[in-house]
């Protein structure tokens, strides 16, 4: 017996080294797989390794100065820019970003903020004022001219910008200096970025802002311009930070930590505008998310006038005030105030609708119902009025076409009739033709005369016979049933 439990025993504890060995097994596969996936990403996103840092920065440096052929080139943008925006042709628009030089200086300015190079940042800065202030100029100077000068959708577009915007710089600035850094720049990258972040159609319609006197539109495309451009520049800060570019040494240790200090200063103070922006566009994004899942949520087709008032609510977004909705009714059919204050009620469930105002435009029952009364007698008078003008304009056309009738039917073609009227009579020699009015002091008719001279030599009772048939041939001819023919003396 002792054997045997001795035996189990040991089969025991077998079974048990086998386990933590499998354990083991296990584990080490589950190690050696989680590191094969590790280096297979790291391969796959590793960029540092394929980066050349001094064609790169002698690249952007070489693309900011703004002089010559790259100032006329930026005009030349501007124009294409604004005449695609101006007839909404968003192939030209394209065109005109493919072209336009907006980017260097932008960049410069996240590679200096980032390696401490304060004079490229003074460089830098100053072409890109300088091009803002010409394409302004450019465009203005176009819409000024143009005859055109509708807003069309494609202006309308930039003159507000959109959390959408924002991500769009943020990736795109990344995308940009990301292939700028690589060892042989992919120019297409460098096309797409120009194309998607879409630096010029701002710069335009802030152009098209002053040339309408409208500043609202002039303060919200340049406002879309800076979002573009300091997004654009902080991706670059940030990449160029991530690649450890070296950074610029000054023989005076106390100059070297003033401009350090400087250039880290311009880049708290670029990030600060950056973010608060962030956080505003984001917050009216959040806000019109959210007011529009209220209102098609909410409003059940059970309220009163419900499709109507979802297709004309207004959204309101303050940063800082209250937002407001406001939402209106037509007709007789109105919200209570019950029902109003439970879509209020409501509103604390969406988050970013706790501080909006409700609003509400009605008018009460009866004073509405009197207004659509007196709404529905006043259309009906200007339907009896247009009516009346339409009937007298028929009236009108109908005695002109009538009248067309009457000379059509009294044209006589007198240069065919006299070519016809020659070879069927060879003794004629002149025809004049008259049109006398008759009246009977009813009606007034017009009676159509052919006064016909014939050869001297010609008998009368030939005579008098070609005139019966010149007469009658006439009646043919004309489709008259009476005209007179006479034998001019």
């Amino acid at each position: 017996m002792g054997q045997i439990i001795l035996k189990d025993m040991s089969d025991q504890q077998v079974q048990e080294e086998l386990g933590k060995e499998h354990k083991e097994a296990i584990k080490k596969d589950a190690k050696g797989l989680f590191n094969a996936i590790k280096v297979f990403l790291v391969n796959l996103l590793e960029f540092r390794s394929d980066t050349d840092r001094e064609t790169t920065i002698e690249g952007i440096k070489n693309d900011i100065p703004f002089k010559g052929a790259t100032a006329w080139i930026l005009i030349f943008a501007i124009f294409i820019a604004s005449i695609g925006l101006n007839v909404s042709s968003t192939a030209v628009v394209i065109g005109a970003m493919l072209i336009s030089p907006l980017m260097g200086p932008i960049l410069g300015v996240g590679l200096s903020l980032a390696i401490n190079d304060i004079d490229t940042l003074k460089r830098s800065i100053i072409n890109l004022l300088v091009m803002v202030v010409l394409s302004v100029l450019t465009a203005f100077l176009y819409f000024k001219l143009s005859p055109l000068t509708e807003l069309t959708p494609e202006l309308e577009s930039r003159t507000a910008p959109t959390i959408l915007d924002v991500f769009v710089a943020i990736f795109g600035g990344l995308a940009l200096i990301v292939a700028r850094t690589k060892k042989g720049t992919i120019a297409s990258v460098i096309f797409g970025v120009a194309i998607a972040t879409a630096l010029m159609p701002p710069l335009c319609t802030a152009g098209y802002g002053l040339a309408v006197g409208n500043l609202e539109y002039f303060l919200g495309a340049m406002y879309l311009f800076s979002i573009n451009t300091i997004f654009i520049a902080l991706s670059t800060f940030v990449v160029i930070k991530i690649l450890r570019f070296p950074m610029i040494k000054y023989a005076n240790s106390k100059r070297r930590k003033r401009i350090a200090q400087v250039v880290g200063l311009l880049a708290i103070v670029a990030m600060i505008p950056a973010g608060i922006t962030f956080y505003e566009v984001l917050s009216e994004s959040r806000f019109k998310s959210d007011a529009k899942l209220f209102i098609a949520t909410e409003l059940t087709e059970a309220l009163p006038n419900a499709s109507y008032i979802k297709r004309t609510a207004v959204y309101n977004f303050n940063e800082g005030n209250k937002s407001s909705i406001e939402l209106a009714t037509f007709g007789q059919d109105q919200i209570t105030e019950t029902t109003l204050n439970l879509l209020k009620n409501r509103m604390s469930n969406y988050s970013a609708l706790n501080d909006t105002k409700l609003l509400l435009n009605q008018s009460g029952m009866d004073n509405s119902l009197g207004n659509e009364k007196r709404y529905m007698e006043e259309l009906r008078f200007r339907d009896s009025l247009d009516i009346r003008k339409k009937n007298r304009r028929i009236v009108d056309l109908e005695r002109q076409v009538a009248q067309l009738n009457k000379l059509e039917r009294s044209y006589i073609p007198f240069k065919e009739i006299c070519d016809e009227a020659k070879m069927l009579y060879s003794d004629l020699v002149t025809i004049r033709l008259s049109n006398n009015l008759t009246s009977n002091f009813n009606t007034i008719d017009t009676l159509a005369v052919f006064n016909v001279r014939w050869n001297e030599s010609t008998d009368d009772s030939v005579k008098e016979s070609q005139r019966d048939g010149l007469e009658e041939w006439l009646k043919f001819k004309l489709k008259l049933d009476t005209l007179i023919v006479r034998e001019s003396e």
